[in-house]
């Protein structure tokens, strides 16, 4: 929902992001605590796998416009973890579906961005305050997002995850004409820098100020990721 507008804008050549080698790879293809052991789990290139976390925990997921951060989360993410404790996915594309259904077709949906945007964020302080583990779709470009929610994980004793996609930028505006929405070039461009900043913080061995975890995962891991679940 971040400066959306026609997905021809952002079709300018884009250079081809280099290769990086991380420190270190987690295998997958069994079940993976972020919170245990390491800080980093780098699953690009894997089979596979299960996510599991804390109840009550608040993880993020965040990539490129298009990189299939709402298909992630709809498809691996419960309603309810094994306690039966539900669980709640905040998704900023499903804020902005609910005013289009509001609003008459004819109005441009610039029009009334600010809305939408303070209702995902009012809607996303209520579910944090809910005391639920709680999923969060973000594109990662505003980096305030992250240090409020840090803030109130500390506050509240709970934890804050990163799931990051990892996605060429080519496949996420591929993505994007998919589903018939595209950014601007220019904020595909912030988003871009943006997530270079976060991946490449991520595979130096750190996850980003205020998380106590990153996963890394790339387009076809996360086709194959079971479920991101909290216990």
């Amino acid at each position: 929902m971040h400066g959306q507008g026609t997905y021809a804008t952002t079709r300018e050549t884009l250079p081809a992001r280099q290769e990086r080698t991380p420190q270190e790879r987690t295998p997958s293809g069994g079940t993976v605590r972020p919170d245990r052991r390491a800080a980093v789990h780098d699953l690009r290139g894997g089979v596979g796998a299960e996510l599991r976390y804390p109840a009550r925990d608040l993880i993020i997921a965040s990539g490129l416009p298009g990189s299939g951060k709402s298909t992630l989360i709809s498809r691996v993410v419960p309603g309810c973890d094994p306690g039966g404790r539900p669980v709640v996915r905040v998704d900023s594309q499903n804020t902005r579906e609910t005013w289009e259904r509001r609003m008459p077709r004819w109005l441009p949906y610039a029009v009334y961005r600010p809305l939408v945007r303070c209702a995902h964020y009012v809607g996303l302080r209520r579910a944090v305050r809910s005391g639920a583990g709680v999923v969060i779709h973000d594109c990662g470009s505003q980096p305030w997002v992250r240090r409020w929610l840090a803030r109130d994980a500390r506050r509240t004793g709970r934890g804050l995850h990163l799931v990051l996609l990892d996605v060429d930028p080519a496949v996420a505006l591929e993505g994007q004409a998919a589903r018939g929405r595209g950014v601007s070039g220019s904020a595909f461009g912030r988003h871009r820098r943006a997530m270079d900043r976060l991946v490449t913080r991520v595979e130096s061995g750190l996850p980003p100020e205020g998380c106590a975890s990153a996963v890394l995962l790339d387009r076809a891991t996360a086709s194959r990721l079971r479920s991101i679940s909290f216990e």
